[in-house]
């Protein structure tokens, strides 16, 4: 099955969460990739139907989404908030879920979503006493109970041990490549790559690029960056920066120099050299900008 966004917006108010959106996710393991606030699940929720597009359409199978609770049949979603009664048992809360969808043996559907995210020991407990990871599989086995074929999970690997999340991670891989639609969101490229065949970035509600892993890290990496140099001398490793093209420009500052780098593998190769040619000692350099929010800008200023 796949979804599709044709020039996808969602507004509240003023204020603009996803802007004119366009992208397609086919069967297979896709990954949404985007800092904090970037819009993503704004985007899962109107793919789940949760959510109306102010403009543009969002279809499943060439199926208008919103306001089509047949989809609900095909569709599990979820959510990075907590949408978990606590005073249930994770049994209680899977068999509600199972029931709700009209299954013919909700029983057995919930056992077995259960024992797909590891959680039938535990499923007697009350929710309320689940640590973050537990609640966050239970979440996931509530959305498996029905078996869809398109499974959107929003932050999926929050709060979970480096055991829970490698289970996950192996359970989503084994469902895409039996065919299903998956789509998860994170801000952090290292678990996307780990699970995701296809990758799409989101920045400032707007798509900034997609492709496979390899194409987003080039893409990343091949970004100008920008370091902080503390050296004995920043006049004169200013002056012998400046003199090769792999350094875009080169400030001084109160604190030492500020050198944007065009070309980072040659920069991280030059720049020890250049220091020892110029009787430089470098006492200090690190990047003035390595947070998510500075790399996912560079990708949506340079899809504009």
């Amino acid at each position: 099955m796949r979804i599709e966004l044709a020039q996808v917006s969602r507004w509240y108010g003023n204020v603009v969460a996803v802007n004119d959106v366009t992208m397609t996710i086919g069967p297979g393991v896709t990954g949404l990739l985007g800092p904090n606030g970037a819009g993503k699940s704004t985007l899962l929720h109107m793919m789940a139907g949760f959510l109306a597009p102010s403009g543009g359409t969002v279809t499943l199978d060439g199926t208008t989404i919103w306001r089509n609770h047949e989809i609900y049949r095909s569709i599990g979603l979820v959510p990075e908030r907590e949408a978990v009664y606590g005073f249930l048992t994770g049994w209680q809360y899977v068999l509600s879920s199972a029931k709700l969808h009209r299954l013919p043996n909700p029983d057995d559907a919930a056992r077995k979503a259960l024992a797909m995210v590891e959680m039938e020991p535990a499923k007697d407990r009350r929710v309320e006493t689940y640590s973050k990871g537990m609640r966050q599989r239970v979440k996931v086995a509530a959305a498996l109970v029905h078996d869809p074929e398109v499974l959107l999970l929003d932050e999926p690997f929050n709060g979970m041990d480096p055991r829970q999340r490698l289970h996950l991670m192996d359970l989503i891989s084994a469902m895409g490549t039996a065919g299903k639609t998956i789509l998860f969101s994170s801000h952090i490229l290292e678990e996307v790559e780990r699970v995701a065949q296809h990758i799409e970035v989101l920045v400032a509600g707007r798509h900034a690029a997609s492709g496979d892993f390899r194409e987003i890290r080039r893409r990343m990496t091949d970004r100008p960056h920008v370091f902080r140099v503390r050296s004995s001398d920043d006049r004169r490793l200013a002056s012998a920066l400046i003199a090769d093209a792999s350094s875009g420009s080169v400030s001084l500052t109160e604190t030492g120099l500020e050198v944007q780098a065009v070309d980072f593998r040659r920069f991280t190769w030059l720049l020890p050299r250049v220091a020892k040619d110029a009787g430089v000692r470098i006492w200090q350099i690190s990047p003035a900008d390595e947070d998510l929010e500075s790399v996912f800008s560079y990708l949506i200023n340079r899809s504009s």
